[in-house]
């Protein structure tokens, strides 16, 4: 016991303990590993509006969701509401839970395995904020005037790793 106080006691010693305490916090901050275990589920409602007609949305696109880094299903829909705004909607959504996930709508091609992993931020791409949660149904506004035809994917992102965790390809309605 004499001999492993009098080791704890060097100045070096404890300059390394000291770095790698704080390496490791560095890293469970970083890779925040319990969101693997934490699931955020979502249950928002197709948006209605008042307006003309007969107050449903159109299906602009949809898509359905293929999974890159982690296993990810649903599908995407870009909604036209009444009064003229539109939504992507994903549904049924079921991916991992991860840090800085973002939802974005890019025009970059969907690719199946590793070729389609990094892809989605390297062109044009939108941000349409936070993921709200890794599985259910949530609504996302696009920005008054974006041009949908230069876009023509959505990926769950991770801006922390710079990887998709899962796609979808749009096809007009």
């Amino acid at each position: 016991m004499g001999r492993v106080r009098r080791l704890l006691s060097r100045p070096i010693v404890i300059g390394v303990l000291a770095a790698g305490l704080v390496a490791a916090g560095l890293g469970v901050y970083w890779f925040q590993p319990w969101k693997l275990w934490v699931d955020e589920t979502v249950r928002e409602s197709v948006p209605a509006v008042r307006g003309t007609g007969d107050g449903q949305p159109r299906t602009l696109a949809t898509g359905r969701l293929i999974s890159h880094e982690h296993r990810t299903t649903g599908t995407v829909r870009i909604l036209r509401l009444p009064d003229g705004t539109r939504t992507l909607r994903l549904e049924n959504l079921d991916t991992s839970n991860g840090p800085e996930l973002k939802v974005l709508l890019t025009d970059a091609p969907v690719k199946e395995g590793k070729d389609g992993w990094y892809v989605f931020d390297d062109g044009a791409h939108v941000s349409l904020g936070s993921l709200k949660g890794n599985k259910g149904d949530q609504n996302y506004a696009l920005p008054a005037g974006l041009d949908l035809d230069r876009y023509r994917s959505v990926s769950i992102w991770c801006d922390r790793f710079d990887v998709s965790f899962g796609a979808a390809a749009l096809n007009r309605s």
